[in-house]
């Protein structure tokens, strides 16, 4: 009874599978795909590209204290420290990121560098178009992660800052 049943599977799978050959292929094309949102729709938490955020006076969050670098299993955080001086604000605490890169070849995006910061510097985009033909170019770099101070909010940004964006 079983060899009937199973052969009676095999019927109806490959009858879908013949229906399924004459039928006209539907192509949603990327990034314009058809639907009220058009084009692709991310859930809260979808873990992409990286980015590293600036506080409400436009300086960076990250204070090079090495937790994420410490806290990611695929080791692909490299961060070079340095003092930040009255000269030269990067930061608002003593010491800011001069080098920071996620090498994206070997980061599984598990968000352990996310949880681990203290300041909430690094944090996870939207983005997910990284796939690249050559490695080099997988290698993100602090200038490549950064938010632009454009995004902050108007208040926040001076007069000074404001003709800068301008010129």
């Amino acid at each position: 009874m079983s060899i009937v049943k199973n052969a009676a599977a095999i019927a109806k799978g490959m009858s879908i599978t013949f229906m399924e050959m004459f039928q006209p292929t539907e192509v949603e094309n990327y990034p314009d795909g058809k639907g009220p949102l058009r084009g692709a729709v991310f859930q809260e938490r979808f873990r992409g590209k990286h980015q590293l955020q600036r506080d409400e006076n436009g300086l960076e969050k990250c204070v090079a204290c090495f937790l994420c670098a410490a806290a990611c299993p695929s080791n692909c955080i490299y961060i070079e420290a340095a003092e930040n001086t009255e000269a030269v604000r990067i930061s608002s605490a003593e010491r800011y990121a001069k080098v920071y890169n996620i090498d994206y070849n070997r980061c599984i995006f598990c968000g352990y560098c996310v949880e681990a910061c203290p300041t909430d510097a690094i944090t996870h985009g939207h983005g997910f178009e990284l796939a690249s033909l050559n490695a080099t170019n997988l290698v993100m770099r602090k200038e490549d992660m950064l938010v632009p101070i454009s995004t902050l909010p108007d208040a926040v940004l001076s007069n000074k800052d404001q003709a800068e964006m301008l010129a």
